[in-house]
Protein backbone atom coordinates (compact mmCIF):
# COMPACT_ATOMS: atom_id res chain seq x y z
CA UNK A 1 0.00 0.00 0.00
CA UNK A 2 1.67 3.30 -0.84
CA UNK A 3 0.74 6.80 1.13
CA UNK A 4 -0.87 9.34 -1.13
CA UNK A 5 0.96 12.93 -0.93
CA UNK A 6 -1.08 15.54 0.25
CA UNK A 7 -0.55 19.05 0.15
CA UNK A 8 -1.96 21.43 3.18
CA UNK A 9 -4.32 23.68 1.56
CA UNK A 10 -4.24 27.17 2.74
CA UNK A 11 -5.26 30.46 2.21
CA UNK A 12 -4.19 34.16 3.23
CA UNK A 13 -5.61 37.66 2.83
CA UNK A 14 -3.32 39.92 1.89
CA UNK A 15 -5.02 43.19 3.29
CA UNK A 16 -3.56 46.70 2.55
CA UNK A 17 -4.55 49.80 4.10
CA UNK A 18 -3.05 53.35 3.40
CA UNK A 19 0.14 51.61 2.11
CA UNK A 20 0.05 49.61 5.35
CA UNK A 21 -0.17 45.72 5.22
CA UNK A 22 -1.84 43.72 8.39
CA UNK A 23 0.08 40.80 9.41
CA UNK A 24 -0.39 38.49 12.68
CA UNK A 25 2.46 38.17 14.86
CA UNK A 26 2.41 34.39 16.14
CA UNK A 27 3.67 31.86 18.26
CA UNK A 28 5.33 28.90 16.58
CA UNK A 29 8.00 26.23 17.63
CA UNK A 30 10.39 28.64 16.32
CA UNK A 31 9.28 31.40 18.27
CA UNK A 32 7.23 34.37 16.91
CA UNK A 33 6.80 34.56 13.90
CA UNK A 34 5.04 37.38 11.20
CA UNK A 35 2.57 35.82 8.71
CA UNK A 36 0.12 37.22 6.63
CA UNK A 37 -3.62 36.04 8.37
CA UNK A 38 -3.62 32.31 6.64
CA UNK A 39 -4.89 29.42 7.98
CA UNK A 40 -5.95 25.74 6.40
CA UNK A 41 -8.95 25.60 4.42
CA UNK A 42 -11.83 23.52 6.39
CA UNK A 43 -14.23 20.93 4.75
CA UNK A 44 -17.43 22.13 3.63
CA UNK A 45 -16.06 26.06 2.64
CA UNK A 46 -14.70 27.66 -1.35
CA UNK A 47 -10.86 28.40 -1.11
CA UNK A 48 -13.05 32.20 -0.86
CA UNK A 49 -14.96 31.33 2.10
CA UNK A 50 -12.01 29.98 4.22
CA UNK A 51 -10.02 33.21 3.40
CA UNK A 52 -12.47 35.20 5.04
CA UNK A 53 -13.14 32.64 8.30
CA UNK A 54 -9.24 33.10 8.45
CA UNK A 55 -8.66 36.74 8.66
CA UNK A 56 -11.74 37.41 10.85
CA UNK A 57 -10.05 34.88 13.25
CA UNK A 58 -6.70 35.69 13.12
CA UNK A 59 -7.44 39.75 13.04
CA UNK A 60 -10.88 40.24 14.17
CA UNK A 61 -11.33 42.18 10.91
CA UNK A 62 -13.87 41.67 8.47
CA UNK A 63 -12.27 40.86 5.05
CA UNK A 64 -13.84 40.50 1.52
CA UNK A 65 -11.93 38.53 -1.20
CA UNK A 66 -12.16 40.02 -3.87
CA UNK A 67 -9.32 39.09 -6.23
CA UNK A 68 -6.99 36.00 -6.18
CA UNK A 69 -3.62 37.10 -6.11
CA UNK A 70 -1.92 33.72 -7.11
CA UNK A 71 -1.94 29.75 -6.35
CA UNK A 72 1.89 29.00 -4.27
CA UNK A 73 3.59 26.18 -2.89
CA UNK A 74 6.40 26.07 -1.13
CA UNK A 75 8.18 22.82 1.14
CA UNK A 76 10.01 22.15 4.31
CA UNK A 77 11.74 19.51 6.42
CA UNK A 78 10.92 19.62 9.88
CA UNK A 79 14.34 19.72 11.46
CA UNK A 80 12.75 18.10 14.75
CA UNK A 81 11.30 14.90 13.88
CA UNK A 82 12.63 14.81 9.61
CA UNK A 83 8.49 15.13 8.43
CA UNK A 84 8.17 16.63 4.81
CA UNK A 85 5.79 19.22 4.94
CA UNK A 86 4.27 21.04 1.74
CA UNK A 87 1.81 23.74 1.53
CA UNK A 88 -0.05 25.42 -1.57
CA UNK A 89 -1.49 28.54 -0.75
CA UNK A 90 -4.38 30.41 -2.12
CA UNK A 91 -3.38 34.27 -1.61
CA UNK A 92 -6.16 37.00 -2.00
CA UNK A 93 -6.66 40.73 -1.80
CA UNK A 94 -9.62 42.48 -1.44
CA UNK A 95 -11.85 44.92 0.91
CA UNK A 96 -11.36 45.47 4.32
CA UNK A 97 -14.22 45.78 6.56
CA UNK A 98 -15.28 46.79 10.16
CA UNK A 99 -12.87 45.08 13.15
CA UNK A 100 -15.17 42.97 15.69
CA UNK A 101 -14.23 44.37 18.73
CA UNK A 102 -16.21 41.66 20.44
CA UNK A 103 -13.81 38.95 19.04
CA UNK A 104 -10.45 37.82 20.41
CA UNK A 105 -7.66 36.64 18.02
CA UNK A 106 -7.01 33.27 17.49
CA UNK A 107 -4.95 30.50 19.79
CA UNK A 108 -1.25 31.05 18.98
CA UNK A 109 -1.88 34.91 17.63
CA UNK A 110 0.40 37.15 20.01
CA UNK A 111 -1.19 40.80 17.87
CA UNK A 112 -1.67 42.34 14.63
CA UNK A 113 0.60 44.86 12.82
CA UNK A 114 0.47 47.10 10.14
CA UNK A 115 3.59 47.00 8.29
CA UNK A 116 5.27 49.16 5.37
CA UNK A 117 6.45 46.94 2.67
CA UNK A 118 10.15 47.92 3.75
CA UNK A 119 9.37 46.95 7.35
CA UNK A 120 8.10 43.54 6.09
CA UNK A 121 11.10 42.73 3.77
CA UNK A 122 13.41 44.23 6.55
CA UNK A 123 11.94 41.31 8.80
CA UNK A 124 12.30 38.13 6.23
CA UNK A 125 14.23 36.83 9.28
CA UNK A 126 11.00 36.35 11.01
CA UNK A 127 8.56 35.50 8.23
CA UNK A 128 6.77 31.75 9.29
CA UNK A 129 6.20 31.63 5.22
CA UNK A 130 8.45 32.23 2.32
CA UNK A 131 5.50 32.95 0.52
CA UNK A 132 4.40 36.46 2.62
CA UNK A 133 6.90 38.29 0.84
CA UNK A 134 6.15 36.98 -2.48
CA UNK A 135 2.25 37.53 -2.11
CA UNK A 136 2.88 40.87 -0.98
CA UNK A 137 5.53 41.72 -4.12
CA UNK A 138 2.66 40.15 -6.16
CA UNK A 139 0.01 42.39 -4.68
CA UNK A 140 2.25 45.76 -5.36
CA UNK A 141 3.15 44.29 -8.91
CA UNK A 142 -0.74 44.53 -9.55
CA UNK A 143 -1.38 41.15 -10.09
CA UNK A 144 -5.52 40.36 -9.53
CA UNK A 145 -6.70 37.46 -10.95
CA UNK A 146 -10.55 36.90 -11.48
CA UNK A 147 -12.19 35.17 -8.57
CA UNK A 148 -14.15 33.89 -11.72
CA UNK A 149 -11.04 31.38 -12.17
CA UNK A 150 -11.97 29.24 -8.87
CA UNK A 151 -14.61 26.91 -9.05
CA UNK A 152 -16.77 25.24 -6.37
CA UNK A 153 -18.58 22.44 -6.74
CA UNK A 154 -22.19 22.29 -4.66
CA UNK A 155 -20.48 18.22 -3.47
CA UNK A 156 -18.04 21.04 -1.07
CA UNK A 157 -21.65 21.37 0.74
CA UNK A 158 -23.18 18.61 0.29
CA UNK A 159 -20.80 15.52 -0.37
CA UNK A 160 -22.63 12.18 -1.56
CA UNK A 161 -21.21 8.73 -1.38
CA UNK A 162 -19.96 7.05 -4.55
CA UNK A 163 -20.51 3.70 -5.59
CA UNK A 164 -17.05 1.72 -5.39
CA UNK A 165 -14.87 4.49 -4.09
CA UNK A 166 -12.72 3.56 -1.51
Amino acid sequence: MSNRWKPNVTVAAVIEKDGRFLLVEEETSHGLRLNNPAGHLDPGESLVEGCAREALEETTWHFRPTALLGVYISRFVKAANGEDVTYLRFAFAGELGERDPRLELDTGIVRTLWLTPDEIRASADRHRSPLLLRCMEDYLAGVRLPLSALYTDPSVYDPQPVAGAK
